[in-house]
């Protein structure tokens, strides 16, 4: 999973930058994050606000910059047919 955090070098940007880490760390998924003030990386994912959070290339709309949504967003998965499925979810079946 690759997880990138766009933004323009604000407090906010950095803040999010830093509890996706932290949840990354703490729910031990599997992902490289990185933190980008390439604002033309955000205008070419055709969004007009920052931060943003992208995971695989995909930008999320968080609805808060809070652990609870951003866990929400990177364990994110369709629904699940059998326990086997959540083999290649990040969270390792923990969401």
């Amino acid at each position: 999973m690759n997880i990138a955090v766009l933004g323009s070098g604000c407090a906010t940007c950095i803040r999010l930058h830093h509890m996706v880490e932290k949840v990354v760390k703490d729910e031990n998924i599997v992902a490289e994050v990185e933190y980008s003030t390439d604002i033309s990386r955000i205008v070419e994912l055709g969004v007009m606000h920052s931060p943003m959070l992208v995971v695989d290339g995909k930008p999320v709309d968080l609805k808060s910059i809070s652990e609870k949504d951003i866990k929400t967003a990177l364990c994110a998965k369709p629904e699940k047919k059998s326990l086997s499925d959540s083999v290649g979810c990040p969270c390792v079946g923990k969401c």
